[in-house]
């Protein structure tokens, strides 16, 4: 088992360049499905969730390797299984994105049950119902989903609820799909926008008008060469970090351009930042931290990806800060472990008028009595603790955690933190951190 080591107290400072986005480069990987040609992405990261999703469409006969220069060859001119294992399934929240490519090679799909990080339940009965809508006939038995179809067609199809991984699922059917299907009330993120890119460099019809995508399917893609955008999440990792330690960081990767609602929330902070190239932002403490209110939203608004690191920083705000949760029913677990290091976090229900308007979640899928909302009090002397990861994101707001904290703390399940950060700890080395990884 691995886990990091982190003696606490330093101030990042330095400069540091993040790696290609997760939430791409695992959705570029299935469109090797859909062509017997070959595409070749460029700065892919070299992180699990990736190669995890790889491992799903081996076994169907797709050909996927990442090289040393992070550039990955896919090839799909070997399909040869409509099944993808049980055992693989189970681990990747990509695998029931596989069915509609699936469906328009095979005209069949059997895929088990996806799975992913542990923050809440993940519904995917928006990917089911978008799919049934374009002529799948689709059941479930025994942990799979057995899909059929005597041809994919165009639909004209409304998501109930904001649903990133839903869109793409859609999408990635469509392209090859009878007639034209227009997605209403589709997912914005500008990760979804940069799978579209490459779809149409594929020789896709896909055009988007704000939340209408409309996808004009063809008869077959070509292959492609692309380089993926710089992963935004990686990029407020290290942004919070290096505030919430005292530091002063130039991170290279930041498209300003979608961090909108998270470089106001530091302005609002009275955080430091400024432009110092397109592509360039400097990130450094000011002498106070303000306490802010935050809540969650679909793109552009603040994303639940940052919502852990905020309340991180907002350890260190001077006053009493809240943060409302509204796309998942369940993406506190981190707290618990955050209280462990002294910090002064409570939850409460906020007085919400219309729950189902205002929750992107299914509301009946939540606990009865649960709250879904904290407020920090500030600022807290964090000290160390052993602390145990249960999703990505909130392990990588457990190092920040630890750089801050006083004293040596221990991170355990990590191997979640390596599903989305590609070593992250050399680079919070190269920034000063006092961080390693060790197997016992």
């Amino acid at each position: 088992m691995e886990r990091f080591l982190i003696k606490g107290g330093h101030k990042l400072k330095g400069e540091v360049t993040v790696s290609g986005a997760k939430n791409v480069a695992m959705k570029v990987v299935l469109a090797g499905l859909l062509t017997d040609k070959t595409i070749v992405v460029r700065n892919i990261p070299n992180i699990s969730s990736v190669l995890g999703t790889i491992d799903i469409v081996k076994p169907l006969g797709v050909k996927a390797d990442v090289d040393e220069n992070h550039t990955m060859t896919i090839r799909g001119d070997g399909i040869k299984s409509y099944t993808v294992p049980f055992e693989l399934g189970g681990l990747y929240r990509t695998a029931t994105m596989v069915i509609g490519p699936l469906l328009a090679r095979f005209g069949k799909a059997r895929v088990p049950n996806p799975g992913g990080c542990r923050i809440g339940r993940r519904p995917i009965d928006r990917h089911i119902e978008g799919l049934k809508s374009m002529g799948a006939v689709i059941t479930y038995e025994d942990g799979y989903f057995y899909a059929r179809t005597d041809g994919l067609h165009g639909t004209n199809y409304t998501f109930r609820q904001n649903t990133h991984t839903g869109t793409e699922t859609l999408i990635l059917a469509a392209v090859l799909a009878n007639g034209e299907t227009i997605l209403e009330n589709a997912a914005q993120e500008p990760e979804i926008d940069d799978l579209i890119k490459l779809l149409n460099l594929m020789g896709a019809r896909i055009r988007r008008r704000k939340r209408t995508i409309i996808i004009s399917g063809v008869k077959c893609l070509s292959g492609a060469e692309f380089e993926i955008m710089p992963d935004r999440n990686e990029v407020v990792t290290f942004a919070l970090a290096t505030i919430a330690s005292g530091g002063d960081v130039i991170v290279r990767g930041t498209q300003r351009e979608y961090l909108k609602s998270f470089l106001q929330k530091l302005d609002d902070a009275g955080a430091g930042w400024e432009p110092i190239s397109s592509n360039k932002t400097r990130f450094y403490f000011t002498k106070r931290l303000l306490p802010t209110n935050v809540q969650t939203d679909v793109y552009p608004g603040f994303m639940t990806d940052w919502q852990a690191p905020w309340v991180i920083l907002m350890t260190q705000a001077n006053g009493i800060s809240q943060v409302h949760e509204t796309i998942y029913e369940d993406r506190f677990g981190y707290v618990e472990q955050l209280q462990k290091m002294g910090a002064k976090i409570e939850f409460f229900s906020p007085n919400v008028k219309n729950p189902l308007n205002t929750y992107n979640f299914n509301w009946s899928d939540r606990e009865k009595g649960s709250c879904h909302a904290v407020r920090i009090y500030g600022p807290q002397k964090l000290h160390n603790a052993l602390l145990e990861v249960t999703d990505l994101r909130a392990g990588a707001s457990l190092l920040i955690s630890s750089i801050i904290a006083q004293g040596e703390s221990v991170v355990e399940g990590i191997e979640h933190i390596d599903r989305g950060y590609e070593r992250i700890e050399q680079k919070l080395k190269k920034l000063g951190a006092d961080i390693v990884r060790i197997n016992d």
